[in-house]
């Protein structure tokens, strides 16, 4: 039972991976079976072609089929027609022939690495055994033929087969981010309030770097599925820049606690920075369970009465002139921390705006 129990539980761990294989399966063996139908001379390009397209969402499915067409048929034809003005029976000839179709072919593949596709179908048709004895027309029909089944057979399967939408990649991606930044700004805010562990900011900027990129990508394949219209799904670009401010309001307070304020300072402020660390992470991780689970966003009373605290105990520093004997660069960091909390405020305001549109959106 509990070898059953601790199953479920990988499965259900690893289920994105588990349908990927799915699909990627189903779609490598019928790309073969349709390729044995056809009797296609190398039916195997099928078969590569259908698992490389398939990807963890349909949308980049899409991309990756519109590439992997686009480069085919590029290289197909630019190789054909070197290939059928060139004798076959001359090295040399058939050497400064190669260089003749890879020059454009490679020069647009360092443009777009996404068309890499098409030097390599170049050099298929023409040098590659089968392909000097059928002759470049035929070769390169053959190439096209081939790789569009692939492309075809991969693409149904990713939407009909245990279909991955990438707004769902999108939420799960954002949600792990404002997980992320709620663990960061409770480490700045705990380093500003006089506590410190660098070492574990360190770690934990690598992996909101390496989040946002994840989210870009997600965020453009969710773009895609929208252009094909499968979907009538939100618009994931707001909600991306919104993280983007979030995350550079964080960057900001990094600065400010990058050398500690002075000691009378800390002590008055100690309690109001808490109280904001609290509200904050508090809204962080409430807005990431709103986004998972397609709910109004968290309440933001908690963020506003704290906010209004910080901001009431340096207006009282200013009054009873405790901020004059600080030195320029104390000064400007705790007026800047002032700014960059009312920023994250309306960032806030605006994040639950994003998830409110997420909610009342139509998942597909």
């Amino acid at each position: 039972m509990k070898f059953w129990d601790d199953l479920c539980h990988w499965a259900r761990a690893n289920g994105a991976a588990l349908r990927l294989c799915v699909r990627m399966t189903v779609a490598g063996i019928l790309a073969y079976a349709l390729a044995e139908f056809f009797a296609l001379p190398q039916g195997y390009w099928s078969v590569f072609t259908a698992i490389i397209v398939m990807q963890a969402s349909v949308g980049a499915s899409i991309k990756a089929t519109l590439d992997r067409m686009v480069g085919t048929v590029g290289g197909a034809i630019a190789g054909g027609v070197v290939a059928y003005f060139t004798p076959r029976d001359n090295a040399i000839l058939l050497a400064v022939a190669l260089v003749v179709a890879l020059v454009p072919l490679t020069f647009v593949a360092a443009l777009r690495p996404n068309y890499r596709i098409a030097p390599l179908t170049a050099v298929i048709v023409l040098l590659t055994p089968g392909a000097l004895q059928v002759g470049p027309v035929v070769s390169a029909v053959n190439r096209i033929l081939e790789i569009s089944l692939g492309s075809v057979v991969g693409m149904l399967v990713a939407l009909l087969l245990l279909p991955a939408r990438a707004h769902s990649l999108v939420i799960g991606a954002t949600a792990r981010m404002l997980g992320l930044l709620a663990d960061l700004l409770r480490d700045w805010l705990a380093v500003l309030a006089g506590g410190s562990d660098r070492a574990r900011i360190a770690q934990l900027q690598e992996d909101i770097r390496a989040g946002m990129a994840r989210l870009e990508i997600v965020a453009g394949e969710a773009r895609q599925e929208r252009r094909a219209y499968l979907t009538h799904e939100f618009d994931p670009d707001p909600l991306v820049r919104t993280v983007f401010r979030v995350r550079n309001d964080l960057v900001m307070i990094g600065r400010v606690a990058a050398e500690p304020l002075p000691d009378s300072i800390v002590t008055r402020l100690r309690e109001a920075i808490a109280l904001v660390s609290e509200a904050t992470q508090r809204f962080l991780r409430g807005a990431a369970e709103a986004l998972t689970q397609r709910k109004n966003p968290p309440a933001r009373e908690d963020v506003e009465r704290a906010l209004d605290t910080f901001t009431q105990a340096i207006d009282v520093l200013r009054r009873e002139g405790a901020t004059r004997a600080l030195d320029a660069n104390h000064l400007g960091r705790l007026f800047a921390l002032g700014f960059v909390l009312d920023q994250m405020r309306r960032d806030f305001d605006d994040f639950a705006d994003r998830i409110t549109e997420c909610a009342h959106a139509e998942p597909s």
